[in-house]
């Protein structure tokens, strides 16, 4: 039988995942603001409550109003008010982020903020040195948790570029990383006796955002991520998308570039042949004619008007501005996050994203929000962090009560 979090949490109902949700993304909250946002009538939503509260997940200390504050609250007018709020520290959680030479892990409390970061260098990229290197990281990381006051680790989470099964912790192709049907979860469970939950991390990202972000009040948005690779996720409908087999969003492998460019999934004209860093870094090692020529490099000829390092990142910018427009045309999401590392160069192509965005949105999809959101790779462990966190709240798999 797979390990449970050692700090289950009482919630019996679906009114009482409602309440802890809008608790923990929307807090500090009254117990009348939860009512009139979820439907529920005040006394379902104090006796949700009040098992957090005896458990010490949730805290409704009161708060002072002042006597010229007019607030309208489950007391009165101008009373104070004991607004419900997730106590952080009654929980922690480990997030992991996988790169092809670097592995991220963070600690959280129980409302995503990081308590501790570590980085490990990878020696390569096999799936078997990448799991042994991972449970090491855990294993620090649960030791500095178990030396400090943090609360009890509930679970890790695992972020993985490509196409990941999250349901069982598999990852199904991974092309950055090299691997196919790698039963990622199951491996660093059986070392580590923790609820390991393993997902794409873009999807990750867009959850991290949805909880605890820009998506809190958002009805839909997108988080577009540009770096070693573009990707896309998706909040529509209450949700973050997942999709039917598990693959949504992919905007990096819309074929919007030119036909002879190989991806490296393999197939041609993807949008990632022409916007990821290491395809702006090789186009304009081409045009300048010089080979030896690094990212940093690049920009630093662009910014200085070199016309031909220059022209990449234009390229880039039309086939980004376009996917957008596509995915936004599909979707209309309110609001898109472009986000990741390669975020640092998009004033290079900011102008010649946003023309071929407004030439090919449709309507009123052209006034979907485009904005620029900085994301380190300790975001992207967050991410992993903050699926767990939603499992453990809404008690899905492995995180089921």
């Amino acid at each position: 039988m797979p390990p449970r979090p050692n700090r289950p949490l009482p919630l019996a109902t679906p009114a009482g995942i409602e309440v802890l949700t809008k608790i923990l993304t929307q807090g500090p909250i009254p117990r009348v603001e939860i009512a009139r946002r979820t439907g529920l009538s005040q006394a379902a939503v104090t006796k949700a409550v009040a098992p957090l509260i005896d458990a010490g997940f949730v805290t409704d200390q009161p708060v002072a109003v002042s006597p010229d504050e007019h607030v309208e609250s489950q007391l009165g007018i101008g009373r104070p008010v004991s607004p419900l709020t997730v106590v952080a520290n009654s929980v922690s959680v480990i997030g992991l982020k996988v790169t092809p030479t670097d592995l991220i892990g963070v600690t959280t409390d129980f409302t995503a903020g990081i308590r501790a970061v570590r980085h490990r260098r990878l020696p390569e990229t096999s799936a078997d040195t990448v799991a042994a290197n991972l449970v090491e990281l855990a294993r620090e990381l649960i030791a500095e948790i178990e030396a400090s006051d943090a609360g009890p680790l509930v679970g890790i989470g695992v972020a993985v570029s490509g196409d990941v099964d999250a349901e069982h912790g598999v990852v199904r192709d991974s092309p950055f990383m090299g691997w196919r049907d790698v039963p990622l979860a199951a491996a660093l469970t059986a070392k580590l006796d923790v609820p390991v939950v393993v997902t794409n991390d873009v999807r990750a990202l867009t959850v991290a955002e949805h909880w605890f972000g820009v998506g809190v009040n958002a009805d839909s948005f997108a988080v577009v991520t540009i770096g070693s690779g573009v990707g896309c996720g998706l909040y529509i409908n209450g949700e973050v998308v997942s999709g039917a087999h598990g693959v949504s969003g992919e905007l990096g492998h819309l074929p919007l570039a030119p036909g002879e460019l190989v991806c490296t999934c393999g197939r041609r004209g993807c949008v990632e042949t022409v916007a990821s860093s290491d395809a702006i870094l090789a186009r304009a090692r081409e045009t300048t004619g010089q080979a030896d020529l690094d990212l940093a490099g690049a920009i630093e000829l662009a910014h200085a008007g070199n016309e031909d390092a220059r022209e990449a990142f234009d390229r880039a910018g039309e086939v980004i501005g376009s996917a957008l427009a596509a995915m936004v045309n599909l979707v209309g999401p309110e609001l898109v996050v472009i986000a990741g590392e390669g975020v640092a160069d998009y004033d290079l192509y900011e102008q010649r994203m946003r023309e071929a965005f407004a030439a090919h949105a449709f309507g009123a999809a052209g006034d979907c929000r485009l904005m620029l959101r900085s994301h380190t790779f300790d975001d992207w462990a967050r991410g992993a962090a903050a699926t767990v966190i939603r499992s453990y709240v809404r008690g899905e798999p492995p995180l089921q009560r």
